[in-house]
């Protein structure tokens, strides 16, 4: 189908939609007007002019039937079926029009009043209704318009008890009210091509922000990686206590700023429509505690931190890591606004419901809020006062973005304060149980086994490079590096590894199509492939999960992190090369 005949049908299949969900008004009004006709002028002609509306409408609405179902109106519109229906809204035109007609010839000065009133009333419903399909109009407006113009010229010319003048004067300003509903169209049809460019303008807008915040995610992150990593490792050597302040101080910068990456990045992918939640089952109580345990060494001297669980399942089904920014933002926002006193995080569950919900609640003793203040802190940018950012800092996201993340997870979050008194923020999500854990997992030393792992890394920024190696070559690890995708492709190709780190934007080839070109043969068609990229957005991942990746280890990298997935990785890798000892 070419575009033009795509366009038509698609034009056809919104009128037909539009008046199968107009059919009861239309047949309302021709109730009013038949009632009207019968008052003006008595007799069987309004009766029978009823019943072939009636008739036309249900006629009509049966040939529109097929391009009113989604799945088969492209198909039916078929040359046929393109001129029935416009055949059929023709006919219904006239004939819905048509009691105009005989109260016009009936003489009487309130009948032909009405008759021209109600031509005007087709007239400009059918131009609105049309307005999307300019090329429809001649079917609709076309009949009362030759009524309205036609009708005093015929009186005119035939009836020596009217004034020829008058007639062609009353014409005349039916031509002219024609015109005023066609420039009407014309105005509306302008404007909805307007609007539809400036939509297309801001998706293309929107694509461009979208691109524009992953390279800046990627640019970010990438000298963060050697910031953190590179704190993380001074953090393991033997310092002063000077040099442990320094560190540590370098650490809480790192952490600042990347939480505001990241909620620029998240609130970007909200509002795209691109964040997705996962369903994975972590440790309730656990996960709660290392969050309690964490900021309690960030609250004020005097402010105690406690964690109060309430009958709760030990391991749910959720998003960890929305579960965990959610509860880590109610309790920044906890210890920025509590100076005495304590917090307490509890946890429980709502029984008797059909479908059983987990919630959490962060109170503390902070300085509270009034009711307005409290409508408005879930909204973007807002932080309760002007003064609040001077005093506290934060870009004001944190809660706008968890309430949303909490409504994704299919919950809700909600708050209860009183100005002086401190608040409550309640968190409540769908309750999954979830079984209860498999054995841990060995650390890196003894999922590598005492052996060298070989490992492939292509990351194309050298103090990145420098920071894998050392996370890495500690723990026994043999790492070769690519500077980029198409040198790890050649290095892929001479000799097996056991392990391949892949980053996403590279010059010359970038990870993605150099993981492609692995997996297409050669000694490592079948290594694990670790994303280790500054990228996590979803289209991202999916674009790994494309070419066989689905680890994905997210810069800045966290050491242990690193490890733990190296050591993994490993360990599949060599229970698949003794299942192939096994089978030969």
């Amino acid at each position: 189908m070419t575009t033009d005949r795509a366009a038509t049908a698609a034009a056809f299949r919104a009128i037909a939609a539009t008046r199968g969900k107009d059919l009861k008004a239309r047949l309302g009004f021709a109730v009013f007007i038949g009632v009207i006709g019968w008052v003006l002028a008595p007799g069987p002609a309004a009766v029978l002019w009823f019943a072939a509306v009636v008739a036309g409408q249900l006629v009509d609405h049966w040939i529109s039937a097929p391009l009113r179902r989604p799945a088969d109106g492209e198909a039916c519109m078929s040359t046929g079926r393109h001129v029935a229906f416009v055949a059929s809204m023709t006919l219904n035109a006239f004939l819905y029009s048509g009691l105009a007609v005989w109260l016009w010839f009936q003489g009487s000065a309130v009948g032909m009043a009405f008759a021209l009133l109600s031509l005007c009333g087709s007239i400009i419903n059918n131009a609105l209704q049309m307005a999307q399909t300019p090329r429809a109009l001649p079917c609709v407006i076309g009949p009362p318009g030759l009524y309205i113009v036609g009708l005093p010229l015929i009186t005119g010319l035939t009836s020596p008890a009217q004034d020829g003048v008058q007639m062609v004067l009353i014409a005349s300003g039916g031509a002219v009210y024609i015109l005023h509903a066609l420039m009407a169209v014309k105005r509306i049809w302008t404007t909805n091509r307007q609007t539809e460019a400036a939509v297309e303008a801001a998706q293309k807008a929107n694509a461009a922000k979208s691109d524009f915040l992953a390279t800046i995610s990627h640019e970010i992150r990438t000298p963060m990686n050697a910031v953190v990593a590179a704190g993380d490792l001074l953090r393991r050597t033997d310092l002063t206590r000077e040099q442990a302040e320094h560190v540590a101080m370098l650490g809480n910068a790192s952490e600042v700023l990347l939480g505001l990456l990241n909620d620029v990045l998240d609130l970007s992918r909200i509002e795209s429509g691109k964040l997705e939640v996962e369903l994975v089952p972590f440790d309730l109580t656990e996960k709660l505690a290392a969050a309690v345990q964490l900021w309690s060494a960030k609250a004020s001297d005097g402010v105690s931190l406690r964690f109060e669980p309430a009958g709760v399942p030990a391991r749910i089904m959720t998003d960890p890591l929305r579960f965990q920014q959610i509860v880590s933002n109610l309790l920044s926002n906890a210890t920025k606004f509590t100076r005495a006193g304590a917090i307490v995080v509890r946890a429980g569950q709502l029984v008797g419901l059909d479908d059983p919900v987990l919630w959490i609640e962060v109170e503390d003793s902070g300085s509270g809020m009034d009711a307005e203040t409290a409508g408005r802190i879930f909204s973007s940018f807002e932080q309760g006062s002007s003064g609040v950012t001077r005093v506290h800092g934060g870009t004001g996201l944190g809660l706008a973005i968890s309430r949303r993340l909490a409504q994704l997870m299919g919950g809700s979050l909600t708050v209860r304060s009183q100005l002086g008194y401190g608040s409550v923020f309640r968190f409540e999500i769908p309750l999954m149980v979830a079984e209860a854990a498999a054995p841990a997992a060995a650390d890196a030393e003894e999922g590598w086994g005492g052996a060298s792992v070989s490992v492939l890394l292509a990351e194309d920024h050298v103090v990145n490079q420098r920071i894998v190696r050392l996370m890495l070559e500690p723990f026994g690890a043999a790492v070769t590096v690519a500077a980029n995708g198409a040198e790890a492709v050649e290095l892929a190709a001479l000799r097996p590894y056991d392990v391949i780190l892949m980053d996403m934007q590279m010059p010359v080839m970038g990870g993605v199509e150099a993981a492609a070109r692995i997996r297409d043969g050669g000694p490592n068609a079948a290594t694990p492939i670790l994303a280790l990229t500054a990228n996590a957005l979803a289209e991202h991942r999916a674009e790994w999960a494309a070419v066989g990746v689905e680890v994905f280890i997210t810069k800045p990298v966290e050491m242990q992190v690193l490890l733990d997935h190296v050591a993994a990785a490993h360990s599949a890798r060599c229970s698949a090369r003794a299942l192939a000892v096994r089978a030969r």
